[in-house]
């Protein structure tokens, strides 16, 4: 790994730019990829990132978001110090980046969270030669292999006209997630009315706000006893087994998530049906993107690296763990 950037208390420092990428603790100068919380952090001073995480954190945090904000467009390069900096799509969320740090001619690429499939809130995932990747490895094991979101969402399309008298609550998270499964659903030709939880309502107001169009939506709290069958709800994971969900009789359970991958994590969280969606790469993405990058040395974090790191010594690259905090996420 180069010597100027490196993990300590507070996140990952480049030290000839004096700034943090993602950092976890409050810092003069943070860099953030994107908008979920274990990775947007609250009260750092100067804050550069999109004007989509800008707004995500403004709306999540308030004041706390950070004193100053400066927007980074992607592709535009920005002198910090003694280095330059660029932001480019992740395709993860709205607004998520990967960040090309250059310094003295040797190019880093830090990827945050990424995917590569397509995804209609977001920018799709650009891969940027370097000479050092440091890549996320959430799903880097040869077991997960996502199929196509499509067809996940032609389960639930299929359940919700079988299951007449059924409700359907989809756990999903609320950032990102939510958000895509509705387009999604949008453009497989569902347009009946989504129905979410509470805690879903501002975000979804926030893209609206921006040009996104969810078409009928409305509050949960709206629906009636006598129309609780043949919905879809949406709601937070954590909402699946508390008492809010108690309201609807005898559910159809869904979860959204890459993990439902594993019927036996499914089962264990009492999942009737599981949607194997992911807002990360999963095993060929991460294989086709250091392919795609060809870095001189990858650098894998935030995820099951042991795999990736081994396919990709056998495949001829220099490639070790890089060991950096990370809270479990929120989106997978």
């Amino acid at each position: 790994m180069v010597d100027w950037l490196y993990p300590n208390e507070y996140g990952l420092y480049c030290k000839p730019g004096n700034f943090y990428i993602d950092p976890w603790r409050p810092v003069r100068h943070a860099l953030i990829t994107h908008g979920h919380a274990d990775h947007a952090r609250v009260n750092n001073e100067n804050v550069l990132c999109t004007l989509e995480t800008q707004l995500i954190m403004k709306h999540r945090y308030g004041a706390a978001a950070g004193k100053h904000f400066q927007v980074a467009k992607y592709g535009e390069t920005l002198k910090i110090n003694d280095t330059s900096v660029s932001f480019f799509p992740a395709g993860h969320i709205w607004g998520s980046a990967q960040i090309l740090i250059s310094y003295k001619g040797y190019r880093t690429v830090v990827s945050g969270d990424f995917k590569r499939r397509p995804d209609p809130t977001c920018w799709q995932f650009e891969p940027v030669p370097c000479e050092t990747f440091i890549t996320e490895a959430t799903f880097g094991m040869p077991v997960f292999t996502h199929p196509d979101d499509s067809i996940e969402l032609h389960k639930l399309i299929q359940s919700i006209s079988i299951n007449e008298d059924r409700v359907h609550l989809v756990g999903c998270y609320a950032l990102g997630k939510c958000q895509r499964i509705i387009l999604r659903l949008r453009e497989l030709g569902y347009h009946n009315r989504i129905y979410l939880h509470g805690s879903m309502m501002g975000l979804i107001e926030l893209y609206k706000d921006h040009g996104f169009d969810f078409g009928d939506i409305e509050h949960a709290s709206k629906l009636e006893k006598n129309q609780l069958s043949n919905q879809l709800v949406l709601c937070p994971p954590s909402a699946l087994k508390d008492r809010w969900s108690r309201r609807f009789n005898n559910p159809v359970i869904c979860f959204a998530s890459g993990w439902m991958r594993i019927l036996q994590r499914a089962k264990q969280k009492g999942v009737e049906l599981p949607i194997v969606i992911s807002d990360h790469a999963d095993w060929p993405e991460l294989v086709q993107t250091l392919h795609d990058v060809n870095p001189s040395e990858l650098l894998v974090t935030h995820g099951r690296e042991e795999s990736l790191i081994h396919y990709a010594k056998q495949h001829g690259f220099n490639a070790s763990p890089l060991s950096i905090f990370h809270a479990e996420g929120e989106e997978d």
